[in-house]
């Protein structure tokens, strides 16, 4: 048993085996002690700790049995020779050094094993961290992870809604993910990312685990408020009666009747969802309806694909929300973070985001800088009393481009709209037009109260908020 033991260690890939696992245990159980004492913050920490090191104790572990079977070829070949080979060794266990040797054998077994399985499971833990999706691939994710930590949903897990419970779109998302860690590194992702994603997994399994049909109930009261590109950056208020409805009782209604359990809703039309072609409803008893736009025909070569509508097909950007310009303006003159008082202010910001930068260290300054000389140049007096409020405005016009535009992902303001409203973008009008027609002649309804009743429109002073708070 001596001998063979000291014979393994004239293989090199046995000895190379021993001294890389035998290192990887020993920085693992460092990493392990570090993240138990919350050191391992960071998801590279995690990624080398948990994902690459056990990869190396594997890897390890795989060159003792390797080594041994070089070693038992070479036996072989040194029989064929008429040369005696090393004996294998004989496990006697009724010889103390023999039970001794077995029982350090299978301790060290059980080591690994634990080592092993502790890894694989923090390094599930780290690869489904938000830390993980939103910073260890920085060049692609960096604009998804921003608007990710200041979005509804900041506080919700990238995985809780990428991938969802259950095991088979865990696997999926992982193998799909190793895809992507190489397009990554080999610099071959496309900019901007397209969406929408494809093959994502039905909103019924992610979205409806917090936001099930019985929740979208009642009316909702939301005032907007707007500022004019006037030198008092005049306020005005739009006041609207969202009606959310939902499923009450046996039926759907307001905005959400779509997802009434007894109705099916398939739309075909472009790769972006955004020009919709035809619509077919199908209703509880059976009846199918479809409206059709413009005849419904395709052009040569146009590619177009039917889907059974869900949550996303309207709230396209549940998280990920790139904010229009003006409403992010908008906002922030309202919260005071530019300040109301400064002429124009509305009007200048507005420029300032619409310039073209080459990079968000050049929109910083650029912006900084146009709004310094519009003042400086138009209220020279003004301009020094209000050095610092002026000076507030160009930062948060920064932030707002920097949240929003990523030169370097190509993304630009409009690059991907919301459907939710029509605001900004044609959203509910890409089916709610009047121009999808059954071969009957009805359409779909544009008319406004089925969604919601406008209690004021840009007024200074509503009166239904007077009514409301007197």
């Amino acid at each position: 048993m001596r001998e063979f033991v000291l014979g393994l260690g004239r293989n090199i890939a046995t000895l190379a085996g021993a001294a890389l696992a035998t290192v990887a245990a020993l920085a693992f159980l460092f990493v392990l002690a570090l993240s138990a004492l919350g050191f391992t913050d960071s998801p590279y920490i995690g990624i080398f700790g948990f994902v690459v090191v056990p990869a190396l104790f594997v890897l390890g572990l795989l060159l003792i049995p390797i080594g041994l079977r070089i070693e038992r070829r070479r036996d072989r070949l040194a029989l064929e020779r008429g040369e005696r080979p090393r004996a294998l060794p004989v496990w006697d266990l009724n010889d103390a050094r023999t039970r001794r040797a077995f029982g350090t054998f299978v301790l060290l077994t059980l080591v690994n094993l634990a080592i092993v399985g502790t890894a694989g499971f923090k390094a599930v833990e780290v690869m489904d961290s938000t830390e993980f999706c939103g910073t260890a691939c920085h060049s692609v994710m960096a604009p998804e992870y921003a608007n990710y930590l200041r979005s509804p949903h900041a506080r919700v897990g990238c995985v809780d809604c990428h991938i969802g419970p259950g095991a088979s779109w865990f696997v999926k998302s992982k193998l799909s993910g190793s895809w992507q860690l190489i397009s990554v590194n080999l610099n071959l992702y496309p900019r901007p990312i397209p969406t929408p994603v494809e093959n994502l997994r039905p909103a019924r399994e992610t979205c409806e685990q917090c936001h099930w049909p019985a929740k979208f109930v009642g009316d909702r009261l939301r005032v907007f408020t707007h500022y004019a590109e006037d030198e008092a950056n005049t306020e005005t208020k739009s006041v609207l009666l969202l009606r959310v409805g939902g499923v009450q009782g046996r039926a759907a209604q307001g905005i959400h009747w779509h997802v009434d359990p007894s109705i099916r809703i398939r739309y075909l039309s472009d790769a972006k969802r955004e020009d919709i072609r035809e619509v077919e409803l199908t209703r509880a008893g059976g009846e199918v309806e479809v409206f059709r736009r413009g005849g419904g025909e395709t052009a040569p070569g146009e590619e177009r694909t039917w889907r059974t509508m869900d949550c996303v097909d309207c709230h396209n950007r549940p998280t990920h929300i790139y904010r229009p310009a003006e409403e992010e303006i908008d906002d922030a003159i309202r919260l005071g973070a530019i300040d109301p008082s400064l002429p124009w202010v509305r009007r200048e910001g507005m420029g300032a985001l619409r310039a073209g930068y080459e990079s968000h260290g050049a929109a910083t300054e650029g912006i900084r800088r146009r709004i310094e000389s519009f003042y400086a140049a138009s209220y020279p007096e003004a301009a020094a009393a209000a050095r610092d409020r002026i000076a507030a405005a160009a930062d948060e016009l920064g932030r707002i481009y920097r949240v929003n535009v990523w030169p370097s992902m190509n993304i630009r303001w409009g690059t991907y709209p919301n459907h939710i409203g029509h605001t900004w973008t044609v959203g509910c009008f890409r089916c709610h037009d009047e121009e999808h027609e059954t071969a009957g002649g009805r359409t779909i309804s544009q008319d406004c109260t089925t969604c919601h009743a406008l209690l004021a429109q840009d007024e200074r002073d509503p009166e239904i908020l007077r009514q409301i708070n007197p």
